[in-house]
């Protein structure tokens, strides 16, 4: 299968600094794949690049012509004092039908936000919004920097089931940028480990014994796969029970 996008031996330097160096990596249909790694590792780097936000200064990134990317950003800036509803945001990306604007708020769990401010949101109902206006651009790539920086734990695991759900129904594969590593582990078909360069991927079970991620995150994730069962198949090295251990 021709991945949607695939990048060869790829290094970015930002500022002066290398932020990425040698890095080969892929992504295909229907994967749910997170990039973990330390503050200043190269996450975010990394995701801008394979999105087209940014170029790399060595090696090659292909895209596949098809591919339409929806992207939620880690953060949104937004001006306090600028009325803008929630509804309005999405019909800036392009959707001129009210009804499926709405009907995609209600998808991702926040019915009856059209008419509030988005500068009134709490941070979750704020990740939501942007999800919807990602999945409004029908895409087959939905790329996360960091979606549930500040939710708590409930939140989070609430959020990334959600993501879940959206990879069912709509066969679209997930590029996410995450620090919450517990939910991380039980949430991804495959991860990736960045310090720089790729230290280690696999799927979370794999990638959680290897020694490059113990150096990095210690042996305290090493149980706690799960806040919530995940059963789809990560094929013969994933361990599908994957409950709670702490």
């Amino acid at each position: 299968m021709t991945p949607l996008i695939e990048a060869r031996g790829v290094s970015v330097t930002l500022g002066g600094t290398p932020a990425l160096r040698d890095v080969d990596f892929a992504i295909r249909d229907g994967e749910i794949v997170t990039v973990v790694g330390p503050n200043g590792s190269g996450k975010t780097t990394l995701l801008r690049l394979m999105v087209g936000a940014i170029k790399a200064g060595a090696g090659s990134v292909t895209r596949r012509a098809d591919l339409r990317i929806g992207y939620v950003p880690q953060k949104l800036a937004l001006d306090a004092a600028m009325p803008l509803t929630a509804d309005r945001f999405l019909a800036l990306g392009g959707e001129k039908d009210l009804g499926v604007r709405a009907a995609m708020l209600a998808r991702v769990g926040a019915p009856g936000l059209g008419d509030r401010q988005l500068a009134g949101l709490s941070g979750g109902q704020l990740q939501r919004v942007l999800l919807a206006r990602a999945l409004l651009r029908k895409p087959n790539l939905v790329a996360l920097d960091e979606p549930t920086q500040g939710l708590d734990q409930i939140g989070a695991a609430a959020f990334y089931r959600l993501i879940e759900d959206v990879r069912q129904e709509t066969g679209c594969a997930v590029l996410m940028v995450s620090h919450d590593l517990h939910v991380v582990m039980s949430a991804s078909d495959r991860v990736i480990c960045l310090n720089g360069h790729v230290c280690c991927e696999g799927t979370p079970t794999v990638v959680s014994a290897a020694p490059e991620w113990r150096a990095l995150f210690g042996t305290g994730t090493a149980g706690t796969f799960a806040l919530y069962r995940h059963d789809h198949d990560h094929g013969e090295h994933c361990d599908h029970n994957h409950e709670a251990q702490q």
